[in-house]
């Protein structure tokens, strides 16, 4: 090698490792920082790097927490960015509370960053309060009318509550069932249309911020609307229903009976069957009462002339009967 190349190489080497120095000794954000009143060394800004941690955010945010008048060390804000915090906004939620006057320190703060929420924001809620606006919330009142309310609700953070406190759409549903359970318990919808502030009246009464991450400040009816009429429906259907039912147990009467017919027409050609059977033993009977002598041909004759007579009674209690004919008159006369 040339010997002459030798203080060139050394003064690149010299620049390389100056830059390098430059780039693990931020020494523009030391300077920075002594400027801005903010207290670090440069052994902590490189084990930072070291750490994976960016210099400049925690930098950045101690001169912004400093000059805020807040007394938060690189320590803590390194330790919260490691646990995945969002390092800006906590520090601009710190300062928000305290110029609201909110008490929140950085502990509260990363905790509630940490939960999933929006510190902020929540913050903000504090300071300006949210309205929310509920769904229609369909309900009915005892006279069986139905009405659909709506209702905005006046919400502010509270911030003891944001880690394991309930969000927004339990607010939301307590304040429907608490609408549904005051427009129930109406005795008509005439006097829940007269008087609508009853209605948050009673929904405030019942504390359903409890245990929620809100504070309710008002809740206002914006709008109720009459539905249907409930009542006159489910008589309708109770009336079609017990119409069914009648008719259903008006055609198992008539089955029955008409089951009940048929056994009996059932047992009347029965009976007439052993009728028929009788009858047919009595000329029988009459032949083996002549061949045995039991029976003369007088004694015939007399039971044909009763027979005749019977017949002719007969015919003649019938409406229209003909008297003036009959085999029994000429049997009587034989006789």
């Amino acid at each position: 090698m040339d010997p002459s190349f030798t203080p060139i190489l050394i003064i690149v080497g010299a620049i390389v490792a100056f830059f390098i120095l430059l780039y693990l000794l931020p020494v523009n954000l030391w300077f920075t920082a002594q400027l801005s009143g903010v207290r670090i060394n440069l052994l902590n800004l490189l084990l930072m790097r070291l750490r994976k941690v960016p210099p400049a955010l925690v930098t950045n945010a101690m001169i912004t927490s400093t000059k805020a008048g807040l007394d938060i060390t690189s320590n803590e804000i390194e330790t919260h960015f490691l646990a995945g915090g969002n390092v800006n906004n906590v520090i601009k939620a710190l300062i928000s509370a305290d110029k609201a006057n909110i008490p929140l320190d950085f502990k509260l703060a990363t905790a509630i960053d940490l939960a999933g929420r929006d510190v902020f924001d929540a913050v903000q809620i504090s300071v300006n309060p949210r309205v929310i606006n509920t769904p229609p919330v369909a309900a009915v009142a005892k006279d069986g009318i139905q009405l659909i309310a709506k209702a905005r609700v006046t919400v502010r953070a509270n911030i003891n509550q944001l880690v394991g406190g309930a969000g927004e759409e339990t607010i939301l549903a307590r304040v429907g069932e608490g609408i549904v359970s005051t427009i129930g318990s109406a005795s008509n919808h005439k006097e829940v249309l007269e008087s609508p502030d009853r209605i948050s009246k009673t929904v405030l009464s019942k504390g359903l911020d409890s245990g929620t991450a809100f504070e309710i400040l008002s809740i206002d009816i914006a709008d109720i609307d009459i539905g249907e009429n409930i009542g006159a429906k489910l008589q309708t259907d109770q009336a079609e229903a017990d119409l069914k039912v009648a008719n259903a147990r008006a055609e198992e009467r008539r089955a029955m009976a008409v089951a009940s017919e048929q056994e009996m027409r059932a047992k009347a050609q029965e009976a007439r069957a052993k009728v028929i059977e009788a009858e047919a033993q009595v000329p029988l009977a009459m032949a083996e009462a002549f061949r045995n002598g039991n029976l003369g041909v007088m004694d015939y004759y007399r039971m044909q002339n009763i027979q005749a007579d019977t017949d002719m009674r007969g015919s003649i209690a019938k409406p229209g009967g003909d008297t003036g004919k009959g085999s029994g008159g000429s049997l009587h006369k034989k006789g």
